[in-house]
């Protein structure tokens, strides 16, 4: 097909004239008929005929092109062209190239990251290192594109590429602390890569990483979060382990954005933690002048203060403080 017979409407191109398009049936009474612009009917009646009759060719293909132009969500039209490229034989690489254009400008379409999983699996793990560029550059544009880390983390999984994962992350959490998406691929990949040995291989290093993350900002959800799955399954290491307890202290004591420290060490004493002195003086300096009498029982000492310092969860406080035994 040549430029100008590309810029003619279909309905005007000869390669197009032995196809008779099939209008949208919407019934006989339509209630609210959309109106489509002229190019997107015209380009979706032909369409309806080539898929009706299961015509699996060039200008097809170039259809489809036509079609996702127009509405990159229509599933049915990206289910075509994959029928066609396996029908065709097609090379797939040029299928990806094509494929990046319409991503960066739909980074968010289910149907665009299906049909890009597709040809990944098709071409093996030749791609896993082009796959994961990819990636990279569609959450340097939206740190937070869900398809895009589960895309990502799909190729490590079935084509490889674990090598330089973890660095990533790094760097990633280097440019912002507080990217939870980061904090969630680092867990991924720690607990997941077949590298690095698994979690409790790399928690002692992880630990240290996490805490170092935490004192500079410790406002921080995510990394709090994050030294909590480091001892999933494992209470015991979790309120034994001297780092953990001890991160919770140095926020405590320094008496600014403790929320993430008091919850922390409230989960600590509700596993059977043994709070000393220094712990208890570190609480008591915290609560409020206008709080409720101070609790001798450490754990809803702490309920009462995490009440006053988070009011947005108020309820849950009151409500863990109500569940606490009579002693912890």
């Amino acid at each position: 097909m040549d430029a100008e017979e590309h810029k003619l409407p279909l309905s005007q191109n000869p390669e197009w004239a032995d196809v008779t398009p099939i209008p949208q049936d919407d019934g006989p009474n339509p209630v609210v008929p959309i109106a489509y612009k002229p190019e997107f009917i015209e380009t979706m009646d032909y369409f309806r005929a080539v898929y009706k009759a299961n015509e699996f060719s060039l200008r097809a293909l170039q259809l489809t092109h036509q079609a996702i132009l127009l509405n990159p969500g229509n599933y049915t039209v990206w289910h075509f062209r994959r029928l066609i490229l396996d029908a065709l034989g097609i090379d797939l690489n040029e299928e990806l190239e094509f494929m990046s254009g319409i991503s960066e400008n739909n980074p968010k379409n289910y149907q665009i990251w299906h049909h890009r999983r597709w040809i990944a699996e098709k071409l093996g793990t030749d791609v896993a290192s082009k796959e994961l560029d990819f990636t990279k550059r569609m959450l340097f544009l939206d740190a937070k594109n869900y398809h895009a880390w589960s895309y990502r983390q799909w190729v490590l999984q079935t084509l490889g590429g674990w090598e330089n994962e973890l660095n990533y992350c790094h760097q990633l959490l280097e440019e912002d602390v507080f990217n939870n998406s980061a904090w969630n691929q680092r867990y991924f990949v720690v607990t997941g890569s077949p590298l690095l040995g698994g979690l409790e291989a790399m928690r002692e290093s992880e630990v240290k990483y996490t805490v170092e993350a935490i004192l500079p900002s410790p406002e921080n959800e995510s990394p709090w979060r994050y030294l909590r799955g480091l001892y999933k399954n494992d209470p015991k290491s979790w309120i034994s382990d001297p780092q953990v307890s001890s991160v919770c202290l140095k926020v405590l004591s320094a008496k600014a954005n403790h929320v993430f420290a008091l919850s922390t060490l409230l989960d600590l004493l509700s596993h059977g933690f043994q709070a000393n002195q220094e712990f208890k003086d570190a609480v008591d300096s915290l609560r409020p002048s206008n709080s409720d009498p101070p609790d001798s029982d450490l754990a809803k000492a702490i309920c009462s203060i995490l009440r006053h310092v988070d009011p947005m969860r108020v309820n849950y406080w009151t409500w863990r403080k109500n569940k606490l035994p009579l002693s912890v």
